[in-house]
């Protein structure tokens, strides 16, 4: 049992909030590791042409391994109090870029050698050691969300935001002890401490700090707490309903790369140009272009020069894609 003593302060000071930092790095870590999630299936072809990113690929070696547990809590800094800005993400990947050097080396260098039992790169080592770690984990993490999760971002979050609703509705029909404890069945209150059922035994002291409540989407059906940033205090729970109310065998292109790439590949049945795509579809002609790069890398759409254009027509993966999801 790993006991999480709080005080007041950290009672009073509770608050529910979505994390994108946590959904991009379960989906990275599920794309690093060829897995599935057992509702939203494979992290797609996007996802994986994202990791030839060298930025994203170090984001990637900092995750757990081969039933290891450990992630290092800067890479999901604590959400901020303005949950429902649209640059939420943006403050977090701020916040890694601005992580100590001390606190980095501690959770990159002794946490993991303590957690994982595979040694860390030398390679990683020496980018951490070099003071440029915190600049390319905050740019892998912002390329890895645009290309994968920023255009999918409001269906995810609207599963947070109804089990941030049903919490809401909860603590004050219930109070905060009793909805503590329905969160998940590894949680518990213990009237001045959260419990954790663990296979080791174990007490940290979390007063003062602000409790962070972070349904968890990507990351289902795990429970997660981060206690090593100094200050911080998020636990992450299994979001409730996911995929309740989804046709499961349907949209499946859109759960892949996105409903503004799921447009574009659509209308991709013949060769168009950024232009064309944007009159037709409504779109700015740099929203298109950039759509366009990702599902390129993706091998998802060719691109031959005709003249003064450059024309973009869907691969035949992308149209196996567009067939499945009407299946």
């Amino acid at each position: 049992m790993l006991t999480l003593r709080a005080d007041a302060d950290t009672v009073a000071r509770t608050r529910l909030s979505p994390s994108p930092a946590s959904e991009s790095v379960a989906w990275l870590r599920l794309t690093a590791a060829s897995g599935r999630h057992p509702v939203f299936g494979d992290p797609g072809p996007l996802a994986r042409a994202s990791l030839a990113h060298p930025d994203v690929a170090l984001l990637a070696d900092l995750l757990p391994h081969n039933g290891d547990t450990y992630t290092p809590d800067l890479l999901t800094p604590q959400p901020g109090t303005d949950a429902h800005r649209r640059d939420l993400i943006d403050e977090q990947i701020a916040q890694i870029e601005a992580a100590a050097q001390e606190d980095l080396e501690t959770q990159v260098f002794t946490y993991t050698e303590t957690h994982w039992s595979r040694p860390l790169r030398a390679a990683t080592r020496r980018i951490a050691e070099s003071g440029r770690m915190q600049r390319r984990l905050a740019n892998g993490l912002a390329r890895f969300w645009r290309d994968t999760l920023a255009d999918g971002w409001p269906e995810l979050r609207s599963i947070i935001d109804r089990d941030i609703a049903h919490r809401a509705t909860a603590i004050a029909t219930h109070g905060i002890g009793r909805t503590l404890g329905a969160l998940h069945p590894d949680v518990d209150w213990a009237g001045d401490a959260v419990t954790l059922a663990r296979s080791r035994d174990g007490e940290i002291d979390v007063t003062g700090r602000d409790l962070v409540l972070a349904p968890g989407v990507l990351n289902w059906s795990d429970v997660v707490i981060q206690v090593d940033v100094p200050g911080q205090f998020v636990l992450y729970y299994p979001a409730q309903r996911i995929g309740a109310g989804r046709d499961r065998g349907s949209g499946g292109i859109v759960r892949v790369v996105g409903n503004t790439r799921a447009t574009l590949l659509s209308d991709l049945d013949t060769a168009r140009s950024t232009a064309e795509l944007a009159t037709r579809l409504g779109y700015a002609p740099a929203t298109v272009s950039y759509h366009l790069g990702a599902l390129h890398r993706a091998r998802l759409v060719t691109k031959v020069r005709d003249g003064r254009y450059v024309l973009y027509q869907r691969t035949a993966q992308a149209t196996r894609l567009l067939e499945e999801a009407h299946d």
